[in-house]
């Protein structure tokens, strides 16, 4: 473990126990080329799979010691986490302070066990979406399988019962009506990376289209 991964998850734990609720802001937050909004648009692929909450099941697959197979119920009676981060979307809007919990990603990796060989996590939505990202990215403080928005179960129009929520990249990587993380040795592209988007997608860094020679 380096030093960054270490910080990160007692800045983690200390959010979990209630001593540390949000991340100090700076005065540059805004990213370049978005512009600030209230409310909370939708955008998805046409098809908002509403799923009978009796049938909902996240996989948990791959490169770990431990993969495990959730029901809603199960999902959302593991320790809640809540955490106050900014919204970034490609299509230029950001909303700041936007309060989202469920289960952070540490513990879902803390029961799973990855093995040394996961790299990337592999994520697939009810919806036929999919999206990836590099572990260590992950395994920051602030990622979580989203259930709720404002204190209120996340409906279904923004991705309800359950998605991903990655705050420090465009909210592509944000997958939503999630189903499957498979853990991954190497990584693959997603939907929107397939189709020209960037693979690393830094709000910050104005990263929006792909560069980098495509993955096969």
């Amino acid at each position: 473990m380096n030093a960054d991964y270490i910080a990160r998850k007692e800045r983690w734990a200390r959010k979990m126990a209630g001593k540390e609720s949000s991340v100090p802001r700076s005065e540059d937050r805004l990213p370049p080329g978005q512009h600030l909004v209230t409310d909370f648009p939708v955008l998805d692929l046409g098809i908002k799979p509403d799923v009978p909450p009796d049938d909902w099941r996240l996989q948990i697959l791959g490169e770990v010691d431990e993969p495990k197979t959730f029901t809603l119920e199960e999902l959302t009676a593991l320790p809640r986490f809540t955490d106050v981060s900014d919204f970034h979307c490609v299509t230029t809007w950001t909303q700041f302070d936007m309060k989202f919990s469920g289960v952070a990603f540490f513990t879902i990796a803390d029961l799973v066990r990855p093995r040394q060989s996961a790299k990337y996590l592999i994520m697939q939505s009810y919806d036929g979406y999919s999206t990836s990202m590099p572990l260590d990215a992950m395994l920051d403080d602030d990622v979580m399988i989203a259930t709720h928005w404002n204190d209120l179960p996340l409906d279904l129009e923004h991705g309800g019962p359950a998605r991903i929520l990655v705050p420090k990249r465009y909210a592509w990587k944000s997958a939503k009506w999630i189903r499957e993380l498979r853990f991954s040795a190497e990584d693959e592209l997603g939907f929107w990376e397939k189709r020209g988007y960037s693979n690393t997608a830094d709000p910050h860094t104005n990263d929006r289209f792909a560069t980098q020679p495509k993955l096969p």
